[in-house]
């Protein structure tokens, strides 16, 4: 899907798990997430150093440098590249919503379940400034400084969450909202500065 609702061209959302929670799982979350986060880590990261050789193992990652020589030189954003870049984001979200507790689910490597995140595919001769792939990433530092605080406080309502969980089964639907928004926060930022799919600046909030 292409079409987003109408505001911000990237948005997301994770269903609330109105239900008790798995407490095995979630006690042991740091150990189950280990599979899953290897093949992330194996899809995300090309090259593994051995001696003096270099042996290629996984897909490289988000497709950036590559997409900001496309747009600069062809004003053209590959769909393939896109789809990709979209796939990639969905399957890491996922994992790093389940380290979250925010689900119980194990992550699937290609199934949306219940994590929602839509993205615009650009046109990039209408919509995209040729020359703003150079510096989109120097223009969200504001949002780095302040992430890197929400980041700090998201994980310690993980860990209060953990806790709750296994005392409660349930999920502190305030803490929830805080943590979503911060991924929220996050993706725009991405959309923005690294995914390069659109030239709207994020907007400072973790709002839908």
């Amino acid at each position: 899907m292409d079409n987003v609702p109408s505001g911000f061209p990237a948005t997301l959302e994770i269903d609330y798990p109105d239900r008790d929670l798995n407490r095995l799982t979630t006690f042991f979350r740091l150990f189950t997430v280990i599979p899953i986060a290897i093949i992330l880590a194996l899809v995300t990261s090309a090259i593994v150093r051995a001696g003096s050789a270099h042996h290629v193992f996984g897909s490289g990652g988000i497709v950036f440098l590559a997409t900001v020589l496309m747009l600069l030189f062809r004003q053209k954003y590959p769909r393939w590249w896109f789809d990709w870049n979209l796939a990639l984001t969905r399957f890491g979200t996922r994992v790093v919503i389940y380290l979250a507790l925010l689900r119980d689910e194990y992550p699937s490597t290609d199934e949306e379940q219940a994590v929602h995140i839509q993205i615009v595919y650009p046109d990039a001769k209408r919509e995209l400034n040729r020359w703003l792939p150079l510096v989109k990433w120097l223009l969200a530092i504001p949002h780095y400084v302040i992430l890197w605080f929400l980041g700090i406080a998201a994980l310690f309502c993980v860990i209060i969450a953990w806790f709750a969980i296994l005392f409660t089964g349930r999920y502190p639907r305030s803490l929830f909202d805080f943590i979503v928004g911060v991924f929220r926060w996050w993706l725009r930022v991405a959309a923005y500065a690294f995914l390069l799919t659109t030239d709207r600046y994020p907007p400072f909030g973790t709002g839908t």
